[in-house]
């Protein structure tokens, strides 16, 4: 019996009091009846005695407090999952605004699920690609795997997210394939973006959003990206689905994280965060993986935008250790016009070995990829050499690779966001560009491989 209590004693902004409160448990669900009539939602953040202290999900304007009514419902925020989610747009509570009727739910979730039992892990060892020759060749996404995007401020991560969302599939495998996108904090203008781009490419048949909007309460932010992770859990491990989980922008979600703290007057950590966001960072991204015995996984690309585009903040720099690697976006690129502008000498895949190579990529993707990277490297160099001592002071090597950093911008990295390449197409390319180069400073390929694509290749272009 759900019982009602007319004891709200105070409100401070987003919080209320509620007194004499009997059963009621952290992070329960609440609704506040108004005399009118109206209601409001709320969720308990704290209980000490017989008080509880709850957040409002709406304004607490208007609220008289003698007169209205709470009523606890004695579970906390659920999300009702079905396969009939698939093409759906819901805001970030799980309630559907794309005009369509509501789900028929085939169960109802509790958003805060478990993270996932490293012992019950699978190791993830199959390539998704995602077309982006910079992502697949070489920082490789892997089935199961958390690959965060850091990005800036002003930066087109969102075009990223959509090409990936768009592009992305599991090579060499029959099973279904599913794209949970969870938009937190987001403007109209992008969460408009993210839906005309979807259903305009025939994506948004096989994805399923949470739209949450920078107006939206703090309290909802928070439990965006947890409906996010609940369906893609149904999809994965109950319908045997591979799901890829993108999450933009964890930024926000960390903020609205940090504007509930202060209401609480928690003691704060670094830059005013709570001291729990790691861990509350954790049990979200330990969600996503690979079970043993079971066809489907989530992997997840979180995407945050570092203030200040410091990486040592501590949004991208806590969770560090959750994730296995970063793609990042840098602003120096995206002067020079290449886009996507992803640094590949920064970014990291930590899984990158385990995706590739025969039978799952290419045989010869694991050596194009340490050459790429180094003769991308040392061109780098050559060309900050160049500017010092000018162009007469490097050696015709040096011109070779500082000529080469310019055309691996250009042709590898930069392909707009329209453009999906295939992983052979990538190699390709990287093969084309190490053809610039003398056959001789290829020390990290194989002769065998040499033959086969170098040599071979050059003389068929003759």
């Amino acid at each position: 019996m759900i019982r009602e209590y007319k004891t709200i004693s105070e409100v401070s902004g987003p919080l209320m009091l509620v007194k004499g409160v009997q059963g009621v448990g952290y992070d329960e669900l609440g609704e506040i009846e108004l005399p009118n009539g109206d209601i409001r939602h709320c969720k308990v953040l704290e209980i000490s005695g017989e008080n509880a202290t709850v957040q409002l999900f709406e304004s607490s304007s208007g609220l008289n407090l003698p007169e209205s009514k709470v009523r606890f419902l004695g579970h906390g925020i659920t999300l009702d999952v079905s396969a009939d989610m698939l093409g759906r747009v819901f805001d970030g509570m799980g309630r559907p605004i794309d005009g369509g009727p509501a789900i028929i739910p085939e169960e109802s979730r509790d958003i805060n699920g478990q993270a996932m039992n490293p012992a019950a892990r699978d190791y993830p060892s199959e390539f998704i690609q995602t077309g982006v020759s910079a992502i697949d060749g070489l920082n490789t996404l892997v089935r199961g795997q958390k690959l965060p995007i850091f990005s800036g401020s002003g930066l087109p991560h969102a075009d990223l997210a959509a090409q990936i969302a768009r592009q992305a599939k599991v090579l060499n495998s029959e099973g279904n394939f599913a794209v949970v996108f969870a938009a937190i904090g987001i403007t109209y203008e992008e969460s408009e973006f993210f839906i005309s781009d979807f259903r305009k490419t025939g994506a948004i048949d096989r994805t399923v959003m949470f739209v949450n909007l920078a107006n939206d309460p703090a309290v909802e932010r928070t439990a965006t990206p947890r409906m996010a992770l609940t369906a893609a859990e149904y999809l994965a491990f109950e319908k045997h689905m591979h799901v890829l989980v993108i999450m933009t922008d964890i930024t926000n979600y960390a903020e609205a994280l940090r504007e509930i703290s202060a209401a609480r007057k928690e003691v704060p950590g670094r830059r005013g965060y709570p001291g729990y966001l790691y861990t509350d960072l954790a049990t979200m991204y330990e969600r996503a993986g690979k079970k043993k015995g079971i066809d489907g996984s989530i992997t997840m690309i979180p995407i945050l935008t570092m203030p200040e585009d410091d990486k040592t903040h501590p949004i991208p720099d806590l969770p560090g250790d959750i994730s296995e690697g970063q793609i990042i976006l840098t602003r120096e690129l995206y002067r020079k016009g290449i886009t996507p502008p992803i640094d590949v000498l920064p970014s990291l895949s930590r899984l990158k070995d385990k995706g590739i190579g025969k039978g799952k990529t290419r045989e010869d993707h694991s050596d194009v990829l340490n050459q790429l990277f180094a003769a991308y490297a040392r061109g780098k160099e050559c060309k900050e050499l160049m500017a010092i001592l000018g162009e007469a002071a490097l050696s015709d090597v040096d011109k070779k690779y500082a000529h080469f950093a310019d055309d691996f911008e250009e042709k590898f990295v930069s392909q707009g966001y329209e453009t999906n390449r295939s992983i052979e197409e990538t190699l390709d390319i990287g093969w084309e560009l190490l053809r610039e180069m003398p056959r001789g400073e290829l020390k990290r390929i194989r002769d065998a491989y040499l033959e086969k694509y170098y040599d071979k290749q050059g003389e068929s272009q003759e």
